[in-house]
């Protein structure tokens, strides 16, 4: 008797689980029903219901904001010709006072040329090292007993040279910015006319591209042709003494570039 009990409650749950998975929520009711009546239309389509969340609403677009045009930097303003005097020792003592001379404004100690008009040879680099700041003379330190070795194996000494930079002080990192360089040119050009050597000594690529459109490395044991801005003098180039010391290995081309200059 128990098992019959059993299968029968069994057989019961059973249909009740089918009906509650047909939508049959409760087994009485006191309002009846007409099962064999067809489902009511519903009120509203649903593309047109509100209350049924939207595609879009589920996975929102991201709209892509619209390129902004930035700001141009605003055009650095024009440079003014620069005047400079055409006698040397007015060309000296502006150079050492003159706020308006440009490659100045990193420190208020010039590293000032050393030397005389018309040297056989002007050494001549882009701008003053750190050694050069502490000691107020440009090639100082160890580089500057490298460069005195360099100048005696062409049988020169220091003073039959004229020394300059084309920056009398250093900016930092020892970079020049175009803006500035650009300034510098013209400066260039007139030092170099004014001091009328014999031959040019270029120290480091930026240097020599500048004034011979070509780098150190191209230059080695040539001798360069500057025939620019009424300048008409032979040069070779090297890398800086400094730099030298640092990586010895490219002594020898320096060596190749000194004895270019030996050899008349």
């Amino acid at each position: 008797m128990l098992n019959a009990a059993t299968s029968a409650q069994n057989v019961i749950d059973s249909h009740g689980g089918w009906w509650s998975l047909a939508g049959l929520k409760t087994l009485v009711s006191e309002e009846p029903v007409n099962w064999l009546a067809p489902p009511a239309a519903p009120s509203q389509p649903d593309a047109l219901r509100t209350d049924i969340p939207r595609v879009q609403d589920l996975h929102p677009t991201v709209q892509t904001p619209l390129p902004v045009a930035l700001n141009p930097s605003p055009a650095l303003p024009p440079r003014a010709p620069l005047a400079m005097p055409d006698d040397w020792a007015d060309f000296q003592n502006w150079l050492a006072t003159d706020p308006a001379v440009p490659g100045t404004r990193w420190n208020n100690r010039r590293i000032l040329p050393h030397g005389a008009q018309g040297a056989k040879l002007m050494l001549l680099s882009l701008c003053p090292e750190i050694d050069d700041d502490q000691t107020g003379a440009l090639h100082s330190g160890k580089a500057g007993v490298l460069l005195d070795a360099m100048l005696r194996s062409i049988g020169l000494t220091r003073q039959e040279c004229y020394i300059a930079s084309l920056a009398l002080t250093r900016p930092p990192g020892g970079r020049i910015d175009e803006y500035e360089l650009a300034a510098l040119v013209p400066l260039l050009w007139h030092h170099v006319r004014l001091a009328q050597p014999d031959r040019l000594l270029l120290f480091g690529s930026d240097l020599t591209r500048l004034m011979s459109a070509t780098d150190v490395a191209a230059a080695r044991g040539n001798l360069l042709i500057i025939n620019q801005d009424g300048v008409k003098v032979e040069a070779v180039a090297t890398q800086h003494p400094l730099l030298l010391l640092d990586r010895p290995a490219r002594k020898a081309a320096a060596w190749d570039s000194l004895k270019r200059l030996a050899q008349g």
